[in-house]
């Protein structure tokens, strides 16, 4: 991988890790369009993830500081509450994490998914299309809107954050979409997608990073080392990308203008089906 390709791929991860489209998805059309791995490249994809993790700590910095000055309160009061249904919604996805790691990886190693489903990319291409109907439904849904967030909306907001493991069916069009159709409030939707997701990543992360250290990854990875270069400019652009693409989004969501991002998965999603047995 150079360091255009990376920046790219950085530029394709800030802004569609928080867009309802599905990160994991387009940098495997991405990597596949370059003819590089970049999902398979451990230090690259640790590198992409934890920039957006960061961009969404500096967008959002007010509201961690509230829950955690709440927190420290040792009180039980809003933000404590708010703590507590990001814990809850961890359950499904930490369950996935410790249980279904191996068959999840297998799904984004091209050899692995093509033995076991068919294509690679036939699989984005089908939960693509999964997300557009999603995306739609919650569109057109008008359930009562809901003060507050509960810790059983933030459990079942949870599943869907835990399906989205697979690539394609995006993590914050799941779950901003599925607390919707619960009826939670839009401002608030966004809001709490974003921060529920920073444990699982960080976690998997540091996860990763064990096997980097522990040789894991660099005696199975070899042939895929990346340099610093390109490793810097695919952070950055992750980072600076991801900065205005989770502040963007807020702004979608309160609009209620998702069906813009139904359509487009759903166009992908027929191209990256159709297009392979045309060509």
């Amino acid at each position: 991988m150079d360091w255009f390709q990376a920046l790219i791929l950085g530029i394709v991860q800030g802004l569609t890790e928080y867009l309802p489209v599905s990160s994991s998805g387009h940098l495997t059309i991405g990597s596949a369009l370059f003819g590089v791995d970049g999902e398979a490249n451990l230090t690259f994809n640790i590198a992409v993830h934890v920039a957006t993790v960061l961009s969404t700590c500096c967008i959002l910095w007010k509201e961690i500081v509230w829950i955690f000055k709440d927190l420290f309160a040792f009180k039980w009061n809003e933000g404590t509450k708010y703590a507590l249904n990001i814990i809850v919604s961890m359950i499904p996805i930490g369950i996935v994490g410790v249980l279904l790691k191996d068959k999840v990886e297998a799904i984004f190693n091209p050899e692995t998914s093509a033995s076991i489903f068919g294509n690679s990319l036939f699989i984005v291409g089908c939960c693509l299309m999964l997300t557009a109907l999603l995306l739609t439904f919650s569109y057109f849904a008008k359930p009562r809107q809901k003060e507050h967030i509960t810790p059983w909306n933030a459990f079942v907001i949870g599943i869907a954050q835990a399906c989205a493991v697979l690539p394609g069916l995006s993590r914050s069009g799941s779950t901003i979409a599925t607390g919707l159709l619960l009826g939670n409030k839009k401002e608030r939707m966004a809001q709490f997608s974003f921060l529920m997701v920073i444990p699982p990543i960080l976690g998997e992360a540091l996860l990763d990073m064990k096997d980097l250290i522990g040789g894991e990854a660099a005696a199975e990875g070899a042939s895929t080392a990346i340099g610093t270069l390109p490793l810097i400019v695919g952070f950055l652009a992750a980072f600076v990308v991801g900065c205005m693409a989770c502040k963007w989004m807020i702004d979608i969501v309160k609009k209620g203008k998702l069906i813009w991002f139904a359509i487009y998965c759903a166009v992908v999603s027929l191209l990256v089906i159709i297009l392979p047995y045309l060509f």
